[in-house]
């Protein structure tokens, strides 16, 4: 599936649905409606694809999240309309080209190879290169944190 912004392509490869995976059956659990978050209590693993930043349409980036059902996680009144906070443990692994990944105190430039395991973190993606970056995401459900003080 491919953003309405142009921002990324996720491609779903596989689902749990709860705390113990089910190893019978042999449907495909990466097939249905791409959504962003795993069930609750269960995982997602996925490959994204991120464009370039210059080739980015950020006008649309609500539409980004409304096509992937992750609205109630985009952070209200950010400076940069991708910046959310998941409700999940995410192993992200960088398999080609650089993206950063820009956090509340600053930015962190993640190359091939490159892992970044987030905890809750209030983040968005910048991909500042000419070139796409492809990475792995496996994300599995987590207890969420308290909404952040405003005050």
């Amino acid at each position: 599936m491919t953003s309405p912004g142009a921002d990324w392509c996720f491609m779903s490869l596989w689902e749990t649905t709860g705390p113990l995976a089910q190893l019978g059956g042999t449907e495909d659990a990466g097939a249905g409606p791409v959504k962003h978050h795993p069930p609750v209590g269960g995982s997602r693993f996925r490959i994204v694809e991120f464009m370039p930043d210059q080739v980015q349409r950020p006008d649309l980036s609500a539409a980004d999240f409304e096509i992937i059902q992750a609205t109630q996680h985009v952070i209200e009144d950010a400076a940069d309309p991708g910046m959310h906070r998941n409700d999940t443990v995410d192993y992200n692994i960088i398999l080609s080209g650089e993206i950063h990944a820009v956090l509340e105190t600053g930015a962190v430039l993640l190359k091939a190879g490159d892992v970044l395991i987030q905890r809750g973190t209030t983040h968005t993606w910048h991909n500042r290169s000419d070139k796409p970056c492809v990475f792995a995401s496996i994300m599995v459900s987590a207890e969420p944190l308290p909404a952040p003080n405003k005050g």
